[in-house]
């Protein structure tokens, strides 16, 4: 039996995860963390039974204690409820599926207390990178990636040595926009921006496949799982979304891992690895498919790829820049207070209002996390 542990049990990862819980019965969970969606996650503790909850609003965990009292369950709030479902005794293993920085700290504890990582948090690497993966080697745990495109070049990897590696070619669908012009960005509204060709996702990272920000931090990503520099990390994109990306080796071999859109294989395949267990769905037919087309990204006009180059290049507390004026623009943008084009330009604004702290400690990649939302709120 597997134990695990799901933070942000409500959101698309999430609830995926818990689909396959429901089809692997040597999987079982110990801890589910939320948000604030108590309806929700109500189901799914009355479901999986799991020994703690946490919710994040301290007012809905009690909301939550309450419809739950028929039934006997720990029910903490706030950041100390997520690092305590980060660290229940029994999981082996954490699912980091919270959207936002606010899973850094619930992954360093984990860490801390021996459990690896099922990492669909983006933020944590972005933003921490430099301090989580020299921890996962100290502590001898794995960090297993779940998104699509990270779980793809982790398969690839198998194929041989690392130190034959030339470079990674992620792939990216281009989003709803990849053929629009700049006069049509001005019109996007937000149902717009939401209808993604190929996967179903939360909101956020929804708007970020449109502006191309969420390819970009997927570049600054793989940068510190696989430790490769960002003059070898090539974006190309492929709009079906069937191959999930490749890497290239020295001597010009490529290999690519090939799939229907279905966020579930990377996330089973970080549950088991190095199992590829059974899994029901959709299969690749290549004679129905006949083809698989590229294209450049098109970066002059969505600009969240070049954006992310050059925040990764700068490195220190730039990416948390990057990170954190992105999140404040698209939840400004999905609230109808801005429109979709003046995201780049609050990025861009509050890049370049900041001075730069080199190596920065946990401490100071949130403090600059508050520094670039006081910066929004004044402008």
């Amino acid at each position: 039996m597997k134990y695990i542990s799901i933070i942000g049990s409500t959101g698309s990862i999430g609830t995926q995860t818990l689909d396959i819980v429901r089809n692997n019965h040597d999987l079982k969970v110990t801890a589910l963390a939320a948000g604030k969606n108590i309806d929700l996650l109500e189901q799914q503790v009355r479901e999986f039974s799991p020994k703690i909850v946490a919710v994040f609003d301290e007012r809905k965990a009690n909301e939550l204690k309450q419809r739950l009292r028929d039934i006997t369950i720990k029910v903490v709030s706030g950041m100390d409820g997520l690092l305590e479902t980060a660290v229940e005794p029994k999981c082996s293993i954490v699912v980091t599926a919270i959207v936002g920085m606010i899973g850094i700290r619930p992954t360093i504890a984990a860490m801390n207390a021996g459990k690896d990582i099922a990492l669909a948090n983006k933020e944590t690497l972005v933003t921490a990178g430099h301090i989580i993966m020299p921890l996962a080697k100290k502590l001898g745990v794995r960090i297993y990636p779940v998104d699509s495109e990270h779980s793809a070049i982790f398969q690839c990897l198998k194929s041989g040595d690392n130190k034959d590696l030339d470079s990674l070619i992620i792939t990216a669908s281009g989003g709803p926009f990849r053929k629009k012009t700049m006069e049509d960005l001005k019109k996007v509204t937000v149902e717009d921006a939401l209808k993604h060709p190929n996967w179903s996702m939360g909101r956020k990272i929804t708007i970020d496949s449109a502006t191309l920000i969420n390819k970009g931090l997927e570049v600054m990503e793989a940068k510190w799982l696989f430790d490769v520099d960002f003059d070898h990390i090539h974006v190309i994109v492929q709009p079906k979304s069937i191959i999930h990306s490749m890497i290239q080796y020295q001597d010009g071999s490529v290999i690519a891992q090939l799939g229907t859109p279905d966020m579930k294989l990377p996330i089973q395949y970080a549950l088991f690895y190095p199992e590829h267990r059974p899994l029901a769905g959709e299969r690749l037919d290549f004679a129905a498919l006949k083809e698989i087309s590229f294209e450049e990204p098109p970066v002059d006009v969505l600009k969240g790829l070049p954006y992310a180059y050059k925040a990764g290049r700068i490195g220190g507390s730039m990416p948390t820049v990057l990170n954190a004026a992105n999140e404040k623009a698209v939840a400004l943008f999905l609230d109808r207070k801005i429109r979709f084009l003046d995201i780049y330009d609050i990025i861009e604004n509050t890049m370049n209002a900041h001075k730069v702290i080199e190596n920065p400690s946990l401490e100071e990649v949130l403090e600059t996390e508050q520094w670039v939302y006081e910066q929004i709120e004044s402008r």
